[in-house]
């Protein structure tokens, strides 16, 4: 007997560790969502088992990719493992639930339209909730309509409601943003993952944000609106129009001022302002196409907010604390380092016939006294009519000499359209240098790169859309010395570059920093403070179809 007891007290101990085992198994899914008794006469249990076959699991998973928003919602129950994911005791709507839908109501201010995400379809399905009538169905009808919302909804905000290629054959950056939202769902009662978790961080896009909800709520503003009304009952500008011109400015752009001086009136001031926010000619006078944009309504230019909005959301969701973002129709360049522009300068961009493509790339090193190879395009377009027009004399007008496979010069004689492609044509460094004296390469397929010009009178010009698809700066040293001296750390200066460019020879600098370079198409962007939008000419006629496109 005292040889069984040992036995025994060792086989009631595996059994009470494989019991405690056993139960911690079957209710972890229970333990994970800590549901108060409901008062409905359904249980849990009956949710999973009814739900589970109305979304069968026939994929292969990666928590990571991007899916449809069906395959997102099989994979956030699967997880989860058919129980509720919004739902508290007594099949209500929980505290992430009434968050979410408040949240919801407010992405009209993302230009986009909570309807899309159903709403009130989803305040419907609440509202039958938590009563003695609710039945396992409405439980299951609202916990899976709310989750289908939320992940569209993020997805939309994280990486844009439409693929950018769909609208516009130019735009090459790549959302590179992780997809974790159908997982951490799973975790939602624990911590809700708000909506403004998917939303771009990068400054412009709350700029934006904030324009939407100012346009929008002047709809209701009825100071505003019967300013606008009699201006745009009024042919003359007399003292009256001129009033309701002023109250329409000053709450269109409520942070506009003017201040008195000799040389300018602070009516003229106003003017100014007013048109630089709509992307006119800043002339000062209430000319015809002042007076247009004066009398039309504000939500007007929501389309065009909307789309800008879109945009922002197709780049990557955060542009780290250095970068260079250049906004083609608004030509113009912003170096920005810990929140703030320590560069800033207006550019050359394509013209229309060659236009400059969005496109995201990292400048990896400057060249100083570069030479320049013609491209194919303008091989094609430029040198080879302007070879069998006048020979070498175009090639000497321009500096340019042709090279064989083996780095020979060659006879431009010897050159016509069924040969042209064999050879290469180069551009020596010098004063007369198409890419001037500082080139900044950013390796990409489009052979896109900022950089110098010659022709330093194009920064004068208010319609700069002039070059065959590079950008030329207008402070190119400046940002070559910024770079090499204050991020590189190097012992460069300004005497030390006019020294170098005056060998005419060619010199490269490696960055150990690479620089991140965001070249963009917004048509609606920050002014210079920084602190509000203003809104730019579309220069290469891209808005229309993307704004078409998001009303669909």
């Amino acid at each position: 007997m005292s040889d069984i007891q040992p036995i025994i007290k060792k086989s009631l101990s595996l059994f009470i560790v494989f019991s405690v085992l056993l139960f911690t198994f079957s209710c972890k899914n229970k333990q994970r969502h800590k549901k108060n008794p409901v008062v409905t006469d359904f249980s849990y249990d009956e949710f999973t088992e009814r739900l589970e076959p109305l979304i069968p699991t026939s994929d292969t998973f990666s928590k990571k990719s991007f899916r449809t928003t069906t395959a997102d919602m099989r994979y956030a129950y699967l997880q989860n493992d058919y129980y509720p994911i919004w739902l508290s005791h007594g099949f209500k709507a929980d505290a992430a639930a009434e968050q979410f839908l408040k949240e919801l109501e407010e992405i009209k201010w993302d230009g986009l339209d909570p309807e899309k995400y159903n709403f009130t379809t989803l305040n419907k399905l609440k509202e039958k909730l938590g009563k003695k009538e609710t039945n396992v169905n409405d439980a299951i009808a609202f916990d899976t309509a709310l989750t289908r919302s939320y992940l569209a909804a993020a997805k939309d905000l994280l990486v844009g409601k439409i693929v950018p290629k769909k609208v516009d054959s130019l735009w090459f950056h790549v959302n590179d943003s992780s997809w974790n939202a159908p997982l951490q769902l799973t975790d939602i009662q624990k911590k809700y993952i708000s909506l403004d978790e998917y939303r771009s961080t990068v400054p412009t896009y709350n700029l934006l944000r904030n324009e939407y909800k100012l346009l929008t709520t002047l709809l209701s503003d009825s100071v505003f609106m019967n300013a606008s009304a009699a201006l745009n009952a009024t042919k003359y500008i007399d003292s009256d129009a001129k009033e309701n011109i002023t109250t329409i400015i000053n709450k269109e752009i409520p942070w506009v001022t003017t201040e008195a001086n000799d040389t300018i009136s602070e009516w003229a001031q106003m003017i100014i302002a007013y048109q630089d926010y709509v992307g006119i000619k800043p002339t000062g006078k209430t000319d015809s196409t002042t007076l247009k944009y004066l009398r039309t309504r504000p939500d007007s230019l929501l389309p065009k907010i909307a789309a800008n909005l879109e945009r922002m959301r197709w780049m990557q969701k955060d542009f780290g604390n250095m970068y260079i973002l250049v906004n083609v129709p608004l030509m113009q360049l912003f170096f920005r380092q810990g929140g703030a522009d320590v560069m800033h300068m207006r550019v050359v961009v394509g013209k229309p016939v060659r236009q400059t493509p969005s496109l995201y790339a990292v400048m990896s090193n400057v060249v100083l006294n570069p030479p320049w190879g013609v491209p194919s395009t303008i091989l094609k377009q430029d040198v080879l009519p302007g070879i069998q027009k006048s020979g070498q004399a175009y090639m000497s007008k321009k500096g340019l000499k042709a090279y064989d496979k083996n780095g020979k010069v060659v006879n431009v004689k010897n050159i016509n359209s069924k040969n042209y492609k064999r050879f290469s044509y180069k551009q020596d460094p010098g004063d007369d240098n198409s890419l001037g004296y500082v080139k900044f390469n950013l390796p990409n397929p489009w052979d896109i790169y900022l950089h110098d010009t010659p022709h330093r009178d194009d920064f004068g010009k208010r319609e700069r859309a002039l070059s065959s698809g590079c950008i030329r700066l207008q402070y190119p040293q400046e940002m070559a010395i910024f770079i090499l001296s204050q991020i590189e750390k190097k012992d460069f200066t300004k005497e030390k570059l006019d020294s170098i460019i005056e060998t005419h020879k060619t010199q490269w600098r490696v960055l150990s920093n690479k620089i991140p370079v965001h070249i963009a198409y917004l048509t609606a962007f920050e002014d210079t403070t920084g602190k509000h939008i203003h809104f730019v000419r579309d220069v290469y006629h891209r808005d229309d179809k993307l704004i078409a496109q998001l009303a669909n």
